[in-house]
């Protein structure tokens, strides 16, 4: 298997991160509306790079992959961090997800404290929720017509990972 980096995001790799959320098999996915600006996504990736960690998984060299994580401002949830994952269409079901995914979850219990990290995902992405179970997270509960998705209401699962039940984060397994 090609060796996978994990590293916090730079302003060089903006537009890569902007040309995987463009691709519709990506956005179809995501809370992300399609042809997305290069100046949208800086003051995204800066966004986060001022609240929480903006993540990029590399491969020689090659930036394939993108997740950021939030922890909560509000003092009464600073143990909660949401989060955002992209991986490159082309690099669907190569482990990708799964290393960014299991260096999120040690940064966010062993060094921001978070002990709840949340997300939202498609219901009809069971490969994605597949996922996120592997690495600790359950299902909370489900929003129907949640989000426009090609012009039609899809409904979204709810799902979260408490660190006093999910124990270490899966060793990045295949997407």
């Amino acid at each position: 298997m090609t060796d996978i980096t994990i590293r916090h995001s730079e302003t060089k790799d903006i537009d890569a991160i902007r040309q995987i959320a463009a691709h519709p098999a990506v956005y179809a996915n995501t809370l992300q509306a399609p042809f997305p600006s290069l100046e949208k996504w800086q003051e995204r990736i800066e966004g986060i790079r001022q609240k929480g960690f903006s993540l990029v998984a590399e491969i020689d060299g090659e930036v394939v992959g993108h997740l950021g994580i939030q922890p909560e401002a509000n003092p009464r949830r600073r143990h909660v961090a949401g989060f955002g994952l992209m991986v490159k269409a082309s690099h669907h079901g190569r482990g990708i997800g799964g290393r960014l995914l299991a260096a999120m979850i040690d940064l966010a219990e062993n060094w921001l404290n978070v002990t709840r990290i949340e997300l939202t995902v498609f219901a009809d992405n069971r490969s994605a929720i597949a996922l996120y179970e592997r690495h600790g997270f359950r299902i909370e509960g489900e929003s129907p017509d949640f989000a426009l998705r090609d012009g039609v209401y899809a409904a979204v699962c709810h799902m979260a990972r408490l660190k006093r039940d999910a124990g270490p984060a899966a060793g990045g397994g295949r997407e």
